[in-house]
């Protein structure tokens, strides 16, 4: 008899190609993870890994497996999910992933929402979207909530992930409350703020990939921003007067004081924001409550104060 547990670290090794990688994303010590392979060997009865000094690579058997594994492996989540459907009360625990913004911007509403429900337990986390979907995959969380400046994300995703679109997040601009531009009679001229200093997250951050290909736009010599960990933290700077930035505004939503928002003319940067589940999942009813209550923080919450 296979062992489930074991078959889901035999599908966790194919994705990743290596033990240590595998312990890595699972959360047990490589020598765990080679122990409970070779305990799968034992009761398949073939060679699943092919192993050498410094490596091990799946052999053609246990290439077929751990497809086969996969399949496995989301029969008895439906089957678990039918289940649980048949009950109506959404019960036990369900976890949520999200990226920092959202996490901040939809955790009042989630609390409010699902605190109605005495026998489910809400768990969120912060993550980057990269690993929200490598643990909704792996089962580790049941939800991630992504955002995608690509518009590729969705389609470059295992079959066996639903997507829910949320909302579209755009870029705008955020200067000191002090600032002329804060008045918004006055229009927005992003040349005239080339020479001002400018704030964004490290390079290779999609939020910073965006403000540069703003700065593209605005022709002559491009400002270099100063680079800042965490876009509340650029906003607090912001805040006291010490440059400019722009942000998604999602990033708007905690209602940041001694800052003022504009909307960017005739830019069209802007991020989209996913719920990703497994289609396995979505049937029971402590996901799908979930799901409908992300829906409705997603729509309801105002990531800036509009422009007159």
């Amino acid at each position: 008899m296979l062992e489930l547990r074991r078959l889901r670290l035999l599908a966790e090794f194919a994705r990743r190609g290596s033990i240590a990688a595998t312990a890595a994303a699972l959360g047990y010590t490589p020598s765990a993870v080679s122990q409970q392979l070779a305990a799968l060997e034992r009761e398949a009865r073939v060679p699943l890994l092919d192993r050498t000094a410094r490596s091990a690579e799946l052999t053609d058997a246990g290439r077929r497996l751990a497809a086969r594994a996969e399949e496995i492996l989301n029969l008895v989540e439906t089957a678990e999910a039918e289940l649980s459907a048949a009950s109506d009360t959404p019960t036990g625990r369900v976890v949520v992933t999200a990226f920092p913004t959202a996490a901040v911007a939809f955790a009042p509403a989630l609390a409010h929402s699902l605190g109605e429900h005495e026998g489910l337990t809400f768990v969120l986390r912060q993550t980057r979207p990269v690993d929200g979907i490598r643990q909704v995959q792996n089962g580790e969380v049941d939800i991630a909530l992504i955002d995608d400046w690509t518009g590729k994300v969705p389609h470059q995703s295992p079959a066996a992930l639903e997507f829910f679109h949320l909302r579209r997040d755009p870029l705008v601009l955020v200067v000191p409350a002090s600032h002329p531009l804060s008045d918004p009679a006055l229009p927005v001229d992003l040349q005239r703020l080339r020479e001002e200093p400018w704030l964004a997250a490290p390079s290779g951050e999609p939020s910073r990939d965006a403000v540069e290909r703003l700065l593209d736009t605005v022709g002559g010599h491009r400002p270099v921003p100063w680079e800042f960990e965490g876009l509340h933290t650029i906003l607090s700077l912001v805040a006291r007067g010490i440059g400019v930035t722009a942000v998604p505004g999602l990033a708007l939503a905690a209602g940041d004081r001694g800052v003022a928002v504009r909307r960017i003319p005739e830019c069209t940067l802007a991020r989209e924001v996913y719920a990703v589940t497994r289609s396995a999942s979505v049937r029971r009813p402590s996901v799908a409550v979930t799901l409908r209550a992300i829906y409705a923080a997603a729509r309801d919450v105002q990531p800036a104060p509009p422009e007159a």
